[in-house]
């Protein structure tokens, strides 16, 4: 494991200007109510970027109050679909424009590595946009053939005012999947980011607002989650929520949304997702997807494959190579082009993974690589190889968020399917073999809302993406997650002097 140490190297760091850090209502910058703030920290340091206001239940409530008058008696639900698409494609243009700037922002406060932003996240997240912008003049109704002498038909329409509330560890992406289908389908919304990752989430306002986006459509308020979250999922005037985040959070999420006034919630939650590497799978590549799986964003990935299985027959050719390559894995400053692992996001993050770690030791997994924190300050933690793992160990039955592999030995392949299935969650899975029959039969015997034969991160903007189980319902992405934001209505009318009654 290589490291690059934060002292002598901080010539390719290029550390953007903070520009906005309160509140977006009402097409507005504006403090906190209260007139509180909060700090967010650089994970590469400890130390603090900025002070960011912090919206609480009032806040939540002016920013309500201006989606509502936006959907209820603003022009952007009752603009054509045509005109909803030009307008976010002029979004997207303009994140385009700024991929630099809004890549470095995710860097500094999530730790994310500065080139997989400028070459993946921001600008899939302009892509986001335009599918969905794509799809704003496409949303149509049926025409109903009745069993009665009846005419019949259905509207699409918007479900009204959303919630979102996302995630720290990919803070463009999935502010996008969110808000991109919900523009598309004509809903205004309130987006509460995570309060480790703020930053992108108000430059992406400000954007908005330059494309010509009303005022009132997009509201971004920062906050924590016991606060302004569970104002947004509480409130009465909000007509859906979209959560992804924690199983633990998605059960207060539900519950404040059944105790208010029964608002729709989709979840995209955790995941303890298996890897399973058979016999014939060339070592090289298996053990290349195995690392990609567990180490891809420091192993802050809901999908993270953390359970890899590998049948017996290479497994010791598997354990060797993960040997020779977890050590090659450079740690270091997210913003040096030559780093592939950036620093956990907080240090309450970093303190948890270490936690597990030690969890693993103790209960008898044997370390093969890592699980020390590295580089002289900040969030660092060394890939982490764990083998022996017991399918009972804590490692392997929970989620750690970071990281850290559980490597597991299988005999046979219905063997594998139970044990691969024997978790609470059911988010991904990920399956290496060259023999097409094991390859039908295991993707359609796990339990999971999404299935990688020989890749693993397969994501795309035409693939919905959520979770079996307690990973979550509901989908992000691909024409289904258009869906969750449109009421189905039907309208029905008797024929021409037919005896409906």
């Amino acid at each position: 494991m290589a490291v690059q140490t934060n002292g002598s190297s901080d010539s390719f760091i290029r550390i953007p200007e903070i520009k906005f850090t309160k509140l977006f209502i009402n097409g507005e910058f504006v403090d906190s109510i209260s007139g509180k703030t909060f700090e967010t920290i650089d994970p590469r340091t400890g130390e603090v970027i900025a002070r960011v206001a912090e919206g609480d239940n009032e806040d939540i409530d002016l920013a309500v109050k201006a989606a509502r008058h936006a959907f209820d008696h603003g022009p952007w639900p009752r603009l054509s679909g045509s005109e909803r698409r030009r307008i976010m494609m002029k979004f997207a243009d303009l994140i385009d424009e700024n991929t630099e700037e809004l890549a470095a922002l995710d860097t500094l406060d999530a730790g994310k590595l500065l080139g997989w932003g400028k070459t993946m996240d921001i600008p899939l997240s302009a892509e986001l946009l335009r599918y969905y912008a794509g799809a704003a003049d496409k949303i149509h109704g049926e025409t109903l053939k009745m069993s009665r002498e009846l005419q019949g038909y259905t509207l699409r329409e918007p479900v009204g005012v959303v919630g979102h509330i996302t995630p720290w560890n990919f803070p463009s992406n999935v502010f996008f999947m969110k808000v991109s289908p919900a523009l598309a389908a004509g809903c205004t919304m309130v987006v509460k980011p995570a309060e480790q990752t703020p930053l992108s989430a108000l430059y992406n306002a400000y954007l908005a607002k330059q494309a010509g986006i009303p005022d009132g459509v997009i509201n971004v308020v920062t906050g924590f989650g016991p606060t302004a979250g569970a104002a947004i999922c509480s409130h009465m005037d909000i007509d859906q929520v979209s959560f992804t985040g924690s199983t633990e959070v998605g059960r207060l999420v539900m519950q404040a949304a059944a105790t208010s006034n029964l608002k729709a919630v989709s979840l995209e939650l955790g995941g303890k997702s298996p890897l399973i590497i058979f016999d014939d799978a060339d070592v090289e590549t298996a053990a290349d997807l195995a690392l990609l799986g567990v180490l891809y964003n420091k192993g802050e990935v809901c999908a993270a494959g953390s359970r890899v299985f590998v049948q017996e027959g290479i497994y010791d050719e598997i354990v060797k190579k993960l040997a020779e390559k977890a050590k090659t894995w450079t740690v270091g400053d997210p913003f040096d082009p030559t780093i592939r692992q950036g620093p956990q996001v907080s240090k309450a993050q970093f303190e948890k993974i270490l936690a597990y770690i030690e969890h693993g030791k103790i209960e008898g997994a044997t370390l093969l690589t890592g699980g020390k924190s590295c580089c002289e300050k900040g969030y660092y933690i060394e890939p982490t190889v764990f083998t022996n793992v017991t399918d009972n160990m804590v490692i392997a039955r929970e989620e750690i968020f970071g990281p850290v592999m559980s490597l597991m030995k299988f005999k046979t392949v219905d063997e594998v399917i139970k044990r691969a299935n024997d978790t609470k969650y059911g988010l991904a899975a990920g399956i290496v073999t060259n023999n097409l029959n094991v390859a039908n039969t295991v993707s359609r015997s796990i339990r999971a809302g999404i299935i990688w034969i020989n890749c693993y991160f397969g994501l795309d903007k035409d693939c919905p993406f959520g979770g079996y189980k307690m990973s979550g319902f509901g989908r992000d992405l691909g024409m289904e997650a258009l869906d969750k934001y449109l009421h189905v209505k039907a309208v029905v009318t008797p024929l021409y002097n037919s005896p409906w009654i």
